[in-house]
């Protein structure tokens, strides 16, 4: 996945305190990388923050822009992976209207001092929609250019102030064996898990998105609210999100839980890090142009193009190995 942007509000220029206020813990976070590259292993507990750097507004600015060709509405909610309403590409625009998206109520628990529960009026009131026109990247090889409507993912978990020990951030989507047909086979331990460090989660360029496309969302791409991370393939952008928990270790991800040698935990687009099936040097953007749904092969840029925005999340760890 990636993103692109088009904030037109004055606050936008402005760099986000939560990690203005981190800064000089990347400098003391450095120097103890290499120990914890040493130390791991395979199953081991993958490394923390290590950079909170400030990002300048110019940079992160430019994480939210793009002239890049939008994907076609039409193929953007048609061709979906949402596994809960089967494998097929088509399953879910054809089976997703059976899920009831309203009321939805989202609880929030873990390590925070004010766990509790938000509905999508609360959201509303508290946060106001942002557009921003992300790239997306499939672990599969395939990509689109989508105008998200949303809000940043952080400035709703910082309302429930998370403590020193919320190390990571847990989602988890909703289980409707009676609407959601695919969870009749046990292609995945259902329900859908997904999980960020807490730097990836308070990141201003990942956001909640409910709505594309400058409509509400539609069913089959996540109602009523999804995670948006461009800089990750994206099954990590999990869908119809129920629940939200802030942990200590590094919460299940249920690809990884399924073949954890397929799909590591961080899941960052990477060009030099194949899938054991396919490359990931390349991708066919699916563009509805030309009377086609995939035009040519293009290069995969590292972190999905965000990499001057995002990369200093990852300094000091060895991407093949926390992949």
């Amino acid at each position: 996945m990636s993103i692109r942007d088009a904030l037109k509000i004055p606050a936008a220029d402005i760099t986000d305190e939560w990690i203005y206020q981190q800064r000089r813990q990347f400098v003391s976070a450095l120097a103890l990388t290499p120990a914890i590259l040493a130390t791991g292993c395979s199953k081991a507990e993958p490394p923390g923050a290590v950079n909170l750097a400030a990002i300048s507004p110019s940079l992160l600015n430019s994480g939210f822009v793009t002239d890049e060709t939008r994907t076609l509405e039409r193929d953007a909610t048609t061709y979906n992976n949402f596994y809960e309403f089967g494998t097929n590409k088509g399953d879910p625009a054809k089976f997703a209207h059976r899920m009831t998206t309203s009321p939805w109520t989202i609880t929030v628990s873990g390590e925070c001092e004010n766990p509790g529960t938000i509905d999508m009026d609360d959201i509303a009131r508290k946060f106001r929609d942002q557009e921003r026109v992300y790239r997306m990247r499939c672990v599969e090889g395939w990509s689109m250019v989508i105008p998200w409507l949303g809000i940043p993912l952080g400035d709703l978990l910082k309302t429930f102030k998370p403590t020193s020990k919320a190390k990571y951030v847990a989602f988890e989507t909703l289980a409707d064996r009676n609407a959601m047909v695919g969870m009749r086979y046990p292609s995945i331990k259902w329900p859908y898990r997904e999980g960020l460090r807490i730097d990836e989660a308070m990141h201003p360029l990942t956001i909640l998105a409910n709505g594309m496309y400058g409509k509400k969302l539609p069913n089959q791409n996540g109602a009523p609210l999804r995670l948006i991370v461009p800089w990750k393939y994206g099954f990590k952008g999990i869908k119809s999100i129920v629940a939200i928990r802030f942990t200590e270790k590094a919460p299940t991800s249920s690809w990884n839980q399924l073949q954890p040698s397929e799909y590591g935990f961080f899941s960052n687009v990477n060009r030099n890090v194949d899938h054991p099936r396919w490359s990931q040097k390349s991708e066919r953007r699916i563009s509805g142009s030309e009377g086609k749904l995939f035009a040519d092969r293009i290069p995969t840029k590292m972190f999905n193009g965000y990499a001057d925005q995002v990369a200093a999340l990852y300094q000091g760890m060895d991407l093949r190995k926390w992949f």
